[in-house]
């Protein structure tokens, strides 16, 4: 499980501990993993996906029986248009999100195509096209959901599943603040007026049923999003009169 330190990834693995998995919470931050670890009966593992000798020695670490992938890890960084985009911004959000989760899916795919398992990419609704603001963190994401589609049908012939879940509005505690460089008014903005955004656990149960099913079922690709988002640019808000 990458990116398992806070939001989504730290509610995934705690849904999937529940289920008895045996959960490795690997991050960046190793007091974050270390406690969810502690938490949930899992193992802590300090991961940076965008180190390659990062990946080798966490995939070193791993048992040979290890049957499902959760690639979490990922960054939404900045809102500027393209005229005025950090492109630095960009490649760390292509580094994180696409080569790195490719980069632990080549690491671990002889074990779990050995152990007839799973890989689920976390993408975005933002790969679904773009928006203004959005051109990096929407090709990041339409990027990562290629991967995932070019290898269901390469892996088609062998006992592993691919699973895409492509989450709309979500709120965590960290996605929108990085986002927006710390800029908590900013951050808060994104979810001005909505009822009821999706939360962390709502994700994190997609991920804990795919795991669940039987292994000739493969869910392509899940979108969820909350009620009051029936697309990327269509939310329904509502604001008190003053």
């Amino acid at each position: 499980m990458t990116g398992a330190s806070s939001g989504i990834g730290a509610a995934t693995a705690r849904a999937l501990a529940g289920d008895g998995w045996t959960v490795v919470c690997a991050a960046r931050r190793a007091d974050r993993v270390e406690a969810l670890a502690a938490e949930i009966g899992g193992v802590a593992s300090v991961l940076d996906v965008t180190d390659r000798a990062s990946v080798e020695a966490f995939a070193a670490q791993l048992p040979d029986d290890v049957s499902l992938l959760v690639n979490n890890a990922g960054m939404a960084l900045g809102q500027e248009p393209v005229a005025e985009a950090d492109l630095d911004a960009w490649e760390r959000m292509y580094a994180t999100n696409v080569i790195g989760a490719t980069r632990v899916t080549q690491a671990l795919l002889p074990r779990l195509v050995a152990n007839r398992g799973q890989i689920v990419f976390m993408t975005s609704t933002a790969a679904d096209g773009p928006y203004e603001g959005g051109a990096g963190y929407c090709g990041a994401k339409a990027a990562e959901r290629m991967v995932a589609g070019a290898l269901r049908l390469e892996l088609v012939d062998l006992p592993v599943r691919i699973h895409d879940v492509a989450p709309g509005m979500v709120r965590t505690d960290e996605f929108a603040l990085n986002r927006y460089g710390g800029d908590a008014e900013r951050a808060a903005k994104v979810y001005a007026g909505v009822a009821e955004p999706l939360v962390a656990d709502d994700v994190a149960e997609t991920v804990r049923w795919i795991a669940s099913l039987p292994d000739h079922v493969d869910v392509d690709r899940l979108t969820v999003r909350p009620r009051a988002q029936a697309a990327q640019h269509k939310v329904s808000r509502v604001f008190e009169e003053e």
